[in-house]
């Protein structure tokens, strides 16, 4: 069977850095649930979800079993009066210290939320370009890899802002199969035209009718999250199969984190998050199963 690499991520569980994102599930349980779904690896989640002191975090890692991927941070770029370079080095500090490998950063607009964002000119662009390229080489540097992730409501979300990225920056691409599908951008495409930028994998299925309510503005994407838009892999309108077979196809060697955000009113008294979360892990383990018995 081809080998490849599933990862978790904490806000499946609904665990968000934005604040008011619903109700927190304490670390423990979520990292428990992750090993108990089949899951050995996981991006660490917001500010103060894990531990921030290097050695504390590998530890406690280590006592449920999983490794570290990395992790998400959203990262101001625009400003040319902000450095974002030193700001990262206690993050990137962490990583080395878990043996983790991932940058995934995200172009933040400067307020909290993913629901608006302001309109770059054309300086701003040229600054965020450059602080990217810039924060790139600062993890080479530590041995990290850093990625930029198109997110809804942050500077890089739509189509063309994703191809200007890749136009006039080096850095490699975290492809979210959800966000690039809302801002308007085909993730089969995407990996059709730019395989070779593609370095980190976001799996998530979208319910399109829900995605189709941000895109019109007749919901906030924190709005469409809390009525259930992204959805366990296999059961919504995000062709994840032929993204995961091309990307296999093409030499894709990183980590496929399964990765459905969620909103929770209060703290679950059954299964919670976990049940869609066995099912992404079987979904994705089936293609891999279809694949090799293809081969053979």
């Amino acid at each position: 069977m081809t080998a490849i690499r599933i990862a978790g991520a904490p806000i499946s569980w609904g665990v968000c850095e934005v604040p008011g994102w619903g109700y927190q599930i304490p670390s423990d349980r979520v990292l428990t649930e992750m090993r108990g779904a089949g899951l050995t690896a996981t991006e660490v989640g917001p500010e103060g979800f894990l531990p921030a002191e290097p050695a504390e975090l590998a530890h406690t890692l280590q006592r449920h079993g999983l490794t570290s991927v990395g992790g998400f941070a959203p990262v101001l770029l625009h400003e040319r009066d902000h450095d974002p370079v030193p700001g990262i080095g206690p993050l990137l500090d962490a990583f080395v210290a878990s043996h983790a490998e991932v940058l995934v950063l995200a172009a933040a607009t400067g307020s909290d939320g993913y629901d608006s964002r302001p309109v770059l000119n054309a300086d701003q662009w040229t600054t965020l370009l450059l602080n990217l390229d810039r924060l790139r080489a600062a993890a080479d540097s530590r041995g990290i890899r850093a990625v930029l992730h198109p997110h809804v409501g942050t500077m890089i979300e739509k189509r063309d802002e994703v191809f200007r990225v890749l136009d006039g920056s080096s850095i490699p691409l975290c492809l979210d199969t959800g966000h690039l599908l809302i801002g308007g951008t085909d993730p089969v495409e995407l990996v059709t035209v730019a395989s070779e930028r593609i370095t980190h994998a976001h799996l998530k299925d979208v319910s399109l009718p829900l995605a189709a309510q941000v895109q019109s503005g007749e919901l906030t994407y924190t709005e469409a999250v809390a009525r259930g838009m992204y959805t366990p892999l296999g059961t919504g309108d995000v062709d994840i199969s032929s993204v995961v077979n091309q990307l296999l196809d093409a030499g894709f060697e990183g980590w496929f984190v399964l990765e459905q955000d969620t909103i929770l009113a209060e703290e679950p008294s059954g299964e919670g998050p976990v049940r869609d979360v066995v099912a992404s892990v079987e979904f994705l383990r089936n293609i891999v199963r279809l694949r090799a018995g293809a081969r053979s």
